[in-house]
């Protein structure tokens, strides 16, 4: 059958599974799921096709949220929401046929809610903040590009009316270079799990990897990084370094990471009041768009891979049915 005769109903299947899989596994899939006849060939093609329509979809919510201004009426207090919103960001690397690995950017905003957790040392039920209702949205490229998704998501999501406002995310400076541009007013967090990578590195670099002392210098300073005392870190690393000049260059690196984010480092603050201390949930939708794109053997055209990425972040994000009926619905060019 030609691909201009594929009905709606088939041709939405097709490019929702081969989002969710690879072309060829969306081809198995619709004929033993749906009992649909089609070719691997004819999926791709409805792929890049809806792909592209759907990222035309992308680029108009991005002009809309650009060029919308909205002026407060004179006197008029502007109420903001109950909801407290969360966002990250991350990048991870995916294959580009004559380009080699190039970066993913990903991000995502959620709500963050009080959930009840059994903690293992206390032996009681304790409230943390937990990120819920999260959507993502993703760019092959660099940071202005990207900046522009986020300040239509945070839009979309209501982010400069919300209650309050966080983001945590790795020390990657493009990540806060466009905090600062877009999402200024939230409290800023370096990602725990991040910090305690490089807070092990420093132990291993000054007293050996996998000695006592080290383990017993990366416990007392763990305690000290939860309580918020970065630069308290940064300072001991730092006179350590002087004593060890074989690792000195790499010692005061670590000291300069501590240093130039401990106003991002205040974790017992953070989790008393609610927020999330871990980028998990970036993270995780990062793997989820390897799983993807990194598949063994895998290697995208650039046009490829950016018809494919605003099906797969609108599924991810639970709104790929909403989307395609804008775009089903939208005149042709």
């Amino acid at each position: 059958m030609n691909d201009k005769n594929w009905s709606e109903g088939v041709a939405q299947k097709a490019v929702k599974y081969s989002a969710k899989m690879s072309y060829a596994d969306a081809t198995e899939a619709l004929q033993e799921l749906a009992q649909i006849e089609i070719s691997e060939s004819s999926v791709w093609r409805l792929t890049q096709e809806w792909g592209e329509k759907l990222k035309q979809v992308e680029e108009k919510e991005a002009e809309r949220a650009s060029t919308t201004i909205e002026q407060p009426t004179p006197g008029q207090v502007t109420k903001k929401s109950d909801v407290r919103l969360g966002a990250s960001m991350d990048g991870c690397m995916i294959y580009i046929r004559d380009e080699e690995w190039k970066e993913l950017k990903c991000g995502c905003f959620f709500e963050v809610e009080w959930i009840k957790v059994f903690d293992p040392e206390t032996k009681e039920l304790v409230d943390i903040g937990h990120a819920t209702n999260t959507s993502y949205i993703s760019h092959l490229g660099g940071p202005e590009a990207f900046g522009r998704k986020l300040w239509t998501e945070a839009k979309r999501r209501g982010w400069h009316d919300a209650a309050d406002t966080q983001v945590v995310a790795d020390a990657a400076a493009w990540i806060w270079n466009l905090v600062l541009d877009y999402l200024y007013d939230a409290h800023q967090l370096v990602d725990w799990f991040h910090a305690i990578e490089h807070l092990g590195l420093a132990a291993n670099l000054a007293y050996g990897e996998g000695s006592d002392q080290a383990r017993r210098w990366f416990k007392q300073h763990q305690t000290l990084l939860f309580q918020g005392h970065a630069d308290q870190i940064a300072h001991d690393i730092a006179e350590v370094a002087e004593q060890k000049p074989a690792q000195c260059e790499a010692l005061l690196q670590q000291a300069g990471y501590f240093q130039n984010h401990q106003h991002r480092m205040n974790y017992l603050e953070m989790r008393a009041d609610g927020w999330l201390i871990g980028s998990g949930m970036v993270e995780s939708g990062g793997k989820r768009f390897k799983d993807r794109f990194t598949g063994a053997g895998m290697r995208w055209s650039r046009a490829g891979a950016e018809r494919l990425l605003p099906i797969r972040t609108a599924i991810m994000s639970r709104r790929f049915d909403e989307r395609w009926r804008v775009a089903y619905n939208s005149p042709p060019n």
